[in-house]
């Protein structure tokens, strides 16, 4: 008996860039230090849902300090390219786009975490890492990053759609942060980073992104 003819595509594939900055890597050290002084400049508030993660405000960007200007920079590029790759844009066209963005900093402690979080006004969000812990044997996800699966989540689970192969695979997505390394995705999805269950912290440089073509208007100011 033949075979029927048989295509299988990803139809709602949701795009995660992953790429390595050698130049902001040289730097992660001298701004990582510079990010632990603004943080124990600015305490964390006692509201707070966890004294040991620290989130900085959204104005990374606008510091004057020329190694985190060039970090920023080179996190801003990383974005750029992930536009460019998974859009059909001339380069006339990408050229005529004007990027929107703000940045902050996570530095989370030894037993701290992050709490599921997403970006609203934010078609993309990059993720540098500066300091990353080691791996811990007691928790397996301690330091990581994880995305949430949204999409399949009212989809009824049996035997044969529970173990389906990537890029069909059901459940979050885990990312564990290598310091030089920056990921890059979309605002609306839902992440958080796990208990770190290790001796060493976690920094992170965050930034939020959206474009406008030209003559566009109607964004709100962030």
């Amino acid at each position: 008996m033949s075979q029927p003819s048989l295509s299988v595509v990803p139809v709602f594939a949701t795009p995660f860039a992953l790429m390595e900055l050698p130049a902001a890597l040289q730097a992660n050290q001298v701004v990582a230090q510079l990010l632990m002084k603004q943080a124990a400049a600015t305490p964390v508030a006692a509201t707070a849902s966890d004294p040991l993660c620290y989130r900085s405000t959204d104005d990374l960007l606008e510091w004057n300090d020329p190694a985190v200007s060039q970090m920023c920079g080179e996190i801003l590029r990383g974005v750029w390219s992930t536009v460019a790759a998974v859009n059909t844009f001339t380069p006339e066209e990408l050229k005529s786009l004007s990027m929107q963005a703000r940045g902050s900093f996570t530095i989370v402690q030894p037993n701290g975490s992050v709490p599921a979080t997403n970006h609203s006004l934010t078609a993309w969000c990059g993720v540098y890492c500066l300091e990353a812990p080691q791996r811990s044997a007691e928790r397996s996800d301690s330091g990581v990053l994880r995305l949430y699966e949204s999409r399949l989540a009212t989809m009824f689970a049996d035997a044969t759609n529970t173990t389906m192969r990537v890029p069909f695979t059901p459940g979050h997505y885990s990312w564990r942060a290598v310091p030089g390394q920056l990921a890059v995705f979309p605002g609306s999805l839902t992440y958080e980073i796990p208990l770190i269950r290790a001796a060493s912290q976690l920094t992170l440089i965050t930034v939020r992104t959206r474009f406008m073509g030209a003559g566009q208007e109607g964004l709100s100011r962030w």
